[in-house]
């Protein structure tokens, strides 16, 4: 059961988060192709955009089918982040989305991210001059609130409606939670009651039958899936009940080749260390392989290793 963000159509309720140093092209490709509805980007900096940064460049790519994409920006400058919208590099995504929930200590202390919670009339600002840039939906993930305290999601899913966002994406922690703790689904249920554009709930969704719970229990129009697609992004056929065979060699090759396509070799390597380790996560007796490649500055030894493991399976 699809839905419409403004004029793009999303054909599955089931949405891969913009994670940090996870979220690359490899991730999102793979993702779509067993099923995620729409791929978001790790976020970008709108300043990063203006100067033309290469490694940014490297952020934005994209690998054909993959669409519908969004592509996340931050920032707290109104006029940069609309800037930003018009740019080149990000008009072949077909949704802009703005961050206003990451809590890292290092955005906070810009005024960028989750600090814009603290500061609603500048976040509409934001919203309302990135809407006027394009013809792109514009939307917004944020968080419930500063802490236990300070719950506006409500008021600020309001805010961004009015504003002009097309829809929101609202993580169910506040800031003060980080990643820890469990997800507010009461208050991501009072948002989607409390607004008439599509909500996305964020937070704990890692199977079918959390996906299903969390749909069911908020009325949500989607749920984005985060640190569950790590290393697993067969987990979108898996809450849309398709069967797939999967091949965790195939995908960890899958996932190198799209590297390579925008990445040089060593930062597909430095990347891909870790992210093999969680394509490990599930099987046995991988203790070994994980320490030799996690010390491997080599992709053909990581591929060599790769292959003598399964091969022995």
């Amino acid at each position: 059961m699809g839905f419409y963000i403004g004029n793009v159509y999303i054909k599955s309720n089931a949405i891969l988060a913009p994670m940090a140093g996870f979220s690359d092209v490899g991730l999102r490709a793979l993702s779509s192709s067993y099923g995620a509805g729409l791929t978001v980007t790790e976020m970008v900096s709108a300043k990063s955009l203006e100067y033309n940064n290469p490694k940014t460049k490297m952020l934005l790519a994209l690998e054909p089918g993959m669409s519908p994409s969004a592509v996340q920006i931050f920032g707290s400058d109104p006029l940069c982040m609309a800037k930003a919208c018009t740019n080149t590099a990000l008009q072949k995504f077909d949704i802009i989305d703005i961050n206003m929930g990451c809590p890292t200590p290092k955005i906070v202390k810009n005024g960028d991210g989750s600090a814009l919670l603290s500061n609603m009339a500048l976040a509409e600002e934001i919203i309302k001059e990135c809407v006027k840039s394009t013809k792109k939906p514009i939307t917004v993930k944020f968080r419930i609130g500063i802490d236990a305290d300070n719950i506006i999601a409500v008021e600020f899913a309001k805010m961004c409606e009015k504003a002009g966002a097309k829809a929101i994406t609202v993580h169910g922690r506040t800031v003060a939670q980080g990643y820890s703790g469990k997800s507010n689904l009461q208050v991501i249920k009072q948002v989607v009651q409390a607004v008439k554009i599509p909500v996305i709930a964020s937070g704990d969704c890692i199977d079918y039958n959390s996906y299903k719970y969390i749909l069911d229990y908020t009325g949500a129009a989607a749920v984005m899936i985060g640190r569950a697609a790590i290393g697993c992004p067969e987990i979108f056929a898996i809450v849309n009940q398709k069967q797939v065979k999967v091949d965790k060699l195939k995908q960890i090759k899958q996932h190198i080749n799209y590297l390579k396509k925008v990445y040089p070799e060593r930062a597909v390597v430095l990347n891909m260390r870790g992210i093999i380790c969680h394509y490990l996560k599930n099987l046995s007796n991988t203790s070994d392989l994980k320490c030799k490649i996690v010390r491997s500055d080599s992709l053909l030894e990581i591929i060599n290793l790769l292959n003598d493991f399964f091969n022995k399976k």
